[in-house]
């Protein structure tokens, strides 16, 4: 029998599946052993050379972490110290402006007000030490421009010229670095002048 909703008469064809999925044969390359050896010696040798890189830059790496973490700690508070030396140097003044004999001649307040001022003054060095400060004075030492700022030049032929014979100003230490120079008068015409002289 036919349907009667078709136009022709043609079989019907029975429903068919996916096709069939053919593997294409793996082809070696001409030369199988040299081509693959010689790109994974490349390979492997530029892996090596990023590696040991990326190594050398991470140990860069954290050495100047280390190296800046330690100099924040040790230096981070320059800034407030050299704003503390002005307090230093005020106390210092103070004392200085008392002559020794007015000290031992003093009244019970005037010398209680002298030891108070001097009892504060330590207080104030011991804090900048505690915190990597330090006060030096260079008196009777060679002249250095790394540590000092000369004044003045003062003629005295009993010590060498170049020699510190007097501290203006003390200065102060911040770790291994110079916080503030100590103002000093150097000496001039002193004993090699004088040997020079000798000789002539």
């Amino acid at each position: 029998m036919t349907d009667p909703n078709r136009e022709n008469d043609e079989p019907v064809k029975p429903a068919q599946g996916p096709e069939p999925v053919v593997s294409k044969p793996y082809v070696m390359p001409d030369d199988p052993e040299e081509g693959s050896a010689e790109a994974l010696a490349k390979e492997a040798a530029e892996a090596r050379d990023k590696m040991l890189r990326t190594l050398a830059e991470m140990e860069n790496l954290r050495k100047r972490t280390v190296r800046e973490v330690a100099d924040a700690r040790a230096y981070g508070i320059s800034g407030f110290a050299r704003d503390i030396l002005d307090i230093a140097d005020n106390l210092q003044r103070a004392l200085d402006a008392v002559p020794a004999e007015a000290k031992a001649s003093a009244d019970p307040g005037l010398k209680a007000l002298i030891d108070g001022v001097e009892l504060t003054e330590r207080s104030l060095l011991n804090t900048l030490e505690k915190n990597g400060v330090k006060k030096f004075d260079p008196s009777g030492e060679k002249f250095d421009p790394n540590f000092q700022q000369a004044m003045y030049e003062v003629p005295d032929p009993s010590v060498p010229p170049g020699t510190v014979v007097q501290v203006v100003q003390a200065g102060y230490m911040i770790g291994d670095r110079v916080l503030r120079p100590a103002l000093v008068a150097v000496s001039k015409g002193g004993m090699k002048a004088e040997a020079k002289a000798v000789e002539t």
